[in-house]
């Protein structure tokens, strides 16, 4: 018998010791907690018989518990890779009925560009990355100035990130970053010195020095996609679907956006150049003498020994970053697919044919993809109980229409920190539209509500790495551990660029961009003109009204902008 027990003991050991690995044992026991309290939050009303608006709360409290949950693990991604206890509380969240297995299916199938943006484009920058690495190794050696080296990482982010994808252009500086860590570690680990000996001191203080080098120069470069992300129809996602519902082509988009683009950019380099100067919030770290003399040897012994052959593959690799940078410019295809031409050109003409070979360029990208199709699963519990349902309806319920733009702002703001600002960015500008379509605001004021979705979901989202996915993938990267990157770093050193760029975001929203817009209308650099499908909008919002009525659907019955219409049409109507 003792034997039994003795085994059954050393088995539940084994359990608890398997149960996420080496995470602390305070981490394994928060997660199990929050799949304890989960349930009890979401049943609570259920249980002890209350009303519906008792469930409804209950439903609303545990889908905020989950959010909550799914920071905190993003939060602890050094402890534990998110994609275990994040996909633990989503999977739980699918049993007790949080949302449904089709919805989920929905999100995943509505973001499928995203997927494959980061399946083959991300792989397609590592077929490219001797050509990245002995680039930028000449940038490095050249531009001794960490200021100036600064502005050109954040501000050559922006600029391509107003043409690409903000997540392919932070996975080409992660590469570079990793190409210089990887050559340091290599030289460093073939010289060997007594631990406790000056040279080995001196070692581990210029790594520490080179780790923090390289996490500035990264949050750069990740704050340099946020400035240039907000200025084009392509710079984000949830910038195409803005667009397309107030009818902006590519031109009146940009010109729609530079009252509030241009300011943001010019105080992001501003902050980029003091918090260098000034050595604050983890910036200002330069770059190693030992670590200077190790890269710039390497780029030296690389130039002397490159032979012909791999000139060659320099010259295809660069064709295929010119054909990646037109590409995506011209919209030929979606990222991922342009990616896939990457990866079947580059490899194609540079020999690499083994499928082990080529499977290395997936070996980083795929577990980010599992995190994100956790994520969306946590956006359709976030769908399905209306969690940002009651901000909608108190925006659309104001009169002011200057109150109107400063709560759609912060409220778009807020949410993408904590959620997806594709969705958000949807949610809101289909709550615009259809508040339009029923003429209870003006076609200036769903233009400039338009712009203050845009400005929230990309700016303000930067306070947090879940904000924003890019931000998220530089957190989840193998390089992120590496230099020491956590997440209440990354917040620690993007609350100066948070601070400032909120506060020129809203200020440019609110304030100048409504004045400058007529002034744009007056140059011919915009014109006014009818949203395209309005007509027919209105019209399926006249007969769903029509259809309720019949059915006699009560008030709390329909979504917040349609009841904010019924509420305020009289008044547009008189006005």
């Amino acid at each position: 018998m003792s034997n039994v027990d003795a085994s059954s003991n050393g088995v539940m050991r084994s359990l608890s010791a398997n149960f996420l690995g080496s995470a602390p044992v305070w981490y394994k026991f928060t997660t199990l907690l929050f799949l304890v309290i989960n349930p009890l939050i979401f049943f609570s009303a259920s249980i002890f018989g209350g009303s519906a608006e008792a469930v409804y709360w209950a439903h609303f409290t545990a889908g905020w518990a989950l959010i909550i949950e799914f920071i905190f693990t993003l939060a602890m991604a050094l402890k534990c890779y998110p994609l275990q206890p994040g996909g633990l509380i989503t999977i739980e969240a699918l049993f007790i009925g949080m949302t449904s297995t089709e919805e989920v299916y929905k999100e995943i199938l509505g973001n499928v560009d995203v997927l494959l943006l980061l399946m083959f484009m991300v792989a397609a920058i590592y077929f490219v990355r001797s050509l990245l690495l002995y680039s930028f190794s000449k940038i490095l050696c050249s531009v001794r100035n960490k200021i100036a080296l600064s502005l050109i990482f954040c501000g050559g982010a922006a600029f391509l990130s107003a043409f690409l994808d903000a997540l392919t252009v932070l996975a080409v500086i992660i590469s570079i970053a990793m190409g210089f860590y990887t050559i340091y570690n290599k030289v460093v680990s073939s010289t060997s010195a007594a631990p406790e000996s000056e040279a080995a001191k001196q070692q581990r203080n210029d790594l520490h020095q080179f780790r923090a080098f390289l996490r500035s120069l990264m949050m750069h470069a990740a704050i340099g996609t946020a400035l240039g992300g907000i200025s084009t129809l392509v710079g984000e996602p949830q910038n195409l679907i803005i667009g397309k519902h107030a009818g902006w082509e590519f031109g009146e988009f940009f010109f729609r956006m530079l009252p509030v683009s241009l300011p943001v950019l010019v105080f992001g380099l501003i902050t980029c150049v003091l918090v260098e100067h000034f050595k604050i919030f983890g910036y200002g770290e330069k770059l190693p003498e030992s670590v200077f003399k190790i890269l710039k040897d390497y780029n030296d012994q690389t130039n002397s020994q490159m032979t012909t052959k791999d000139k060659a593959k320099l010259i295809i690799m660069g064709i295929a970053c010119v054909w990646l940078v037109l590409a995506l410019a011209l919209h030929l295809a979606v990222p991922g697919m342009i990616g896939l031409s990457v990866i079947i050109l580059v490899s194609s003409f540079c020999g690499v044919t083994s499928e082990g070979e080529i499977g290395k360029a997936f070996t980083e990208n795929m577990p980010f993809v599992c995190v994100i199709c956790v994520f969306f699963a946590i956006i359709a519990v976030i769908s399905s109980n209306d969690l940002f349902g009651p901000v909608a309806k108190l925006i659309f319920s104001m009169q002011d229409k200057t109150h109107q733009l400063s709560v759609l702002f912060f409220a778009n703001g807020l949410l993408s920190a904590v959620s997806d600002n594709v969705f958000v960015g949807t949610l809101f500008m289909t709550q615009c539209l259809h508040a339009y379509a029923a003429n209870v605001i003006s076609l200036d004021q769903f233009e400039h509500m338009a712009i203050a979705v845009n400005a929230g979901t990309n700016i303000p989202s930067i306070i947090t790495p879940n904000g924003q996915s890019a931000f998220l993938f530089l957190l989840t990267s193998a390089l992120a551990p590496l230099i020491r990157l956590s997440y209440l770093r990354m917040m620690k050193m993007a609350l100066p660029y948070a601070l400032v760029l909120v506060i020129a975001s809203y200020v440019s929203t609110v304030y100048i961009m409504p004045r400058f817009d007529v002034d744009l209308v007056k140059w011919g650099l915009v014109t006014d003109h009818e949203v395209s499908g309005i007509e027919q909008l209105r019209a399926e919002i006249k007969a769903r009204q029509a259809e309720e009525s019949k059915l006699g659907v009560s008030d709390e019955g329909t979504a917040p902008a349609a009841k904010a219409a019924e509420d305020e049409a009289p008044a547009a109507e008189a006005k």
